[in-house]
């Protein structure tokens, strides 16, 4: 018996088949910046500049307004086309929409939909002295205009939640420009109970297009409802000028309002994007070693205090900038939002099976927030890909200062041979035309546009 055994035994080993050694190539790739129009971040024009003006900087984002009386007919009608022809307008050039809709814009007519006023909802026509201008405030109490709020917030819902098309939407429709303030006529501002139906609105119909606040609130607040604990962002339009906490008596600055909120509120940026507008003053200059406004803060400060991801700028697209201005802007935008770099790639071949092994950072101020695809390819000497490989690996929840991030597939090779061709990585952006998301590495772009190449496959 026990010789039977130890025959068996025998068998069982040469009846396996050797594995073939493993292959690999371990490749430590190099820094390099990446560009400053990487998507879904950096400085933002308006969607009316002409190509000219679009081409001073480069960009991956365009913002405009739309009213709410462009858009609602009724209490359930609604006309999409100003929607459908600003999105496809700016998708036609490989970007993404940051939109706001206003019910007040001071200086231009009413925004509140025709028939509320045929309702006789009230509005309140006023000059505002700072602005020299007439604004036009409806009675945002008024249950017949919350009512509708909540059903047109629920109806953009559902028809342009997770859109490819739009990169962020900043949530707007109370007060001076959609802004959530009426300053100086504070007394015209939607109650906290409004504000709330509005934040709830929001919360319900949007799970994928990041919604952004003006204002960061906590709870205890009379003016405003807290707001900190909803999955929206915020966006701090006075950037570098009403940002960084200077001690004193502005307690309307970015900063001071996140610290007031309390931690949920500067914690935000972890999960939900911060954005934003240059303020108009410091246009262009705040790119300069020492930008001419006294009331100019440090850029770079700001940037690492709101940990920041796209901003508004109109100065760098209303003329070229000359090239020291135009060379620190390009840098500082490499340094907002995210930023990626494939460190180390570790090819190794076994039989039919490739396994890929990578570490990726994020040496940006903020995580990339949305769950775009990724896939690995073979790519030929003319930079044609001949095998595609789907991963599942994630560029979310990424943390600036986190420790690499390890990214492991297994790949089947079942198809001809791959040996000698080149493995390459790429972001699948869901517009068909979009900027490709870019790493910051000399080997990206270098056999096919869009893709880092990562290493020579065995």
């Amino acid at each position: 018996m026990l010789a039977a055994a130890r025959l068996f035994v025998s068998v069982l080993f040469i009846a396996v088949p050797a594995l073939s050694p493993l292959m690999a190539e371990v490749v430590r790739l190099k820094a390099a910046p990446s560009p400053a129009d990487n998507p879904l971040k950096g400085l933002v024009p308006y969607s009316d500049y002409t190509e000219e003006n679009r081409a001073y900087f480069p960009h991956s984002l365009e913002f405009d307004y739309l009213s709410l009386a462009e858009l609602m007919r009724g209490p359930s009608s609604f006309d999409w086309q100003p929607m459908e022809a600003l999105l496809d307008k700016i998708a036609a050039r490989g970007n993404q929409t940051v939109f706001r809709l206003w019910i007040e814009y001071p200086g231009k007519p009413s925004g509140l939909p025709e028939y509320l006023q045929e309702q006789g909802v009230k509005i309140t026509s006023w000059k505002n002295a700072d602005e020299k201008t007439t604004c036009h405030t409806p009675d945002y109490n008024d249950e017949r205009l919350v009512a509708a709020l909540e059903s047109f917030i629920t109806a953009l819902g559902k028809r342009y939640d997770g859109d490819a098309r739009i990169g962020f939407i900043t949530a707007g429709l109370l007060g001076s420009w959609g802004e959530w303030h009426t300053y100086p006529r504070e007394d015209l501002l939607a109650s906290p109970k409004t504000q709330r139906r509005v934040l709830e609105a929001y919360e319900k119909a949007f799970n994928k297009s990041p919604i952004l606040l003006r204002y960061p609130v906590g709870k205890d607040d009379d003016h405003w409802a807290a707001n900190a604990h909803y999955h929206m962002g915020f966006h701090d339009d006075s950037f570098a000028w009403g940002t960084l906490d200077r001690g004193k008596k502005d307690d309307w600055f970015y900063i001071p309002l996140l610290k007031k909120a309390g931690d949920e509120a500067l914690n935000k940026w972890r999960s939900q994007p911060i954005g934003g507008e240059v303020r108009p003053e410091l246009w262009g200059q705040i790119f300069d070693a020492k930008p001419a406004h006294p009331q100019a803060q440090d850029f770079a400060e700001c940037v690492r205090q709101t940990h920041v991801t796209w901003l508004m700028e109109s100065g760098l697209f209303k003329e070229k900038a000359k090239p020291d201005r135009d060379a620190a802007a390009v840098n500082h935008v490499r340094h907002m939002g995210y930023d990626f770099h494939v460190s180390t790639a570790d090819i190794q071949r076994q039989d039919s099976k490739l396994h890929v092994h990578l570490t990726v950072l994020n040496q940006g101020v903020a995580p990339f927030y949305q769950d775009w695809r990724l896939e690995l390819a073979a790519l030929d000497a003319d930079g044609k890909v001949t095998h595609r490989w789907p991963v599942d690996w994630k560029l979310t929840g990424l943390l600036p200062g986190d420790a690499a991030r390890d990214w492991k597939a297994t790949l089947p090779l079942r198809e001809a041979s791959v040996t000698g061709l080149n493995l390459a990585l790429r972001v699948i952006h869901p517009l068909a035309n979009g900027k490709p998301l870019c790493f910051a590495n000399a080997e990206q772009d270098r056999h096919a546009p869009g893709w880092l190449s990562l290493g020579v496959l065995p």
